[in-house]
């Protein structure tokens, strides 16, 4: 690393940073539970995960992964259907392991949470009244009991990285826990629907569309307020804004 001449800022923002230096991620969190989760994720993970090179808190540092991300929300994906095949294939293999020994979110944590922010959207007019009721109604078929599973917790496209066809693991484990499977495959193809079947093919059965889609209206619901708070756009072409308008 001290030969490296550039430090490229992933992300950043008041609750966590990333930076890459060469090929070392440098992760920046204050609150060191989320870190704790992570440690702890990747270690139980059956996927290939980032290798830990050392811990001094508050910073994480772990080695990058071979390929490329399987895209980016707002922008089509350079993925072949094999390579999102892939990636459906890896969720059902997380899923069928053994649970994680914490506690995900209660269907009732969620649906205060949504509430919430359904009413800040709606109060402050950054969404017509009738796309936030029309999503909210949507979002009902995510909110029913679910088997709980190993779920990644933020399988959006950008944490899984692929090379060719083939995956070559998982980033950003911060979030995960037991959960609702098709939380996960919502997530991971949230503004690409067209790639969902592909996902699907490598999953497995046991999908319920009607859940997916309830899962693209929650999340983007619930997202908007802290994109808006934290610098980033919900807003641009392909992203929360028209996944809602597109329900």
């Amino acid at each position: 690393m001290a030969d490296v001449e550039e430090v490229e800022v992933v992300v950043a923002h008041d609750e966590r940073a990333t930076l890459r230096v060469g090929d070392v991620f440098l992760k920046i969190d204050a609150d060191q539970a989320r870190t704790d989760v992570e440690v702890e994720a990747m270690a139980m993970a059956p996927l290939p995960t980032p290798e830990v090179l050392w811990r001094r808190p508050p910073v994480l540092a772990l080695a990058a992964l071979p390929g490329t991300a399987l895209g980016r929300l707002g922008e089509p994906s350079p993925a072949s259907p094999a390579a999102w095949a892939a990636a459906g294939a890896a969720a059902r293999r997380l899923h069928d392991a053994p649970l994680p020994p914490w506690p995900g979110r209660s269907i009732d944590e969620i649906a205060a949470g949504l509430d919430v922010e359904c009413e800040w959207l709606i109060t402050n007019d950054v969404l017509p009244a009738d796309l936030v009721t029309r999503n909210r109604r949507v979002a009902e078929a995510a909110l029913r009991p679910w088997t709980p599973v190993f779920t990644h917790g933020d399988l959006q496209l950008t944490h899984v990285f692929v090379d060719g066809d083939e995956l070559t693991g998982v980033i950003d484990w911060s979030e995960a826990s037991r959960g609702d499977a098709l939380f996960d495959l919502a997530i991971l193809t949230l503004g690409h629907e067209e790639r969902l079947g592909d996902v699907i093919a490598g999953y497995g059965s046991d999908v319920d569309l009607d859940v997916i889609r309830a899962w693209w209206s929650l999340r983007s619901l619930v997202a908007i307020r802290w994109l808006v708070e934290h610098g980033f756009d919900p807003f641009s072409p392909g992203c929360e804004v028209d996944v809602l308008r597109s329900q």
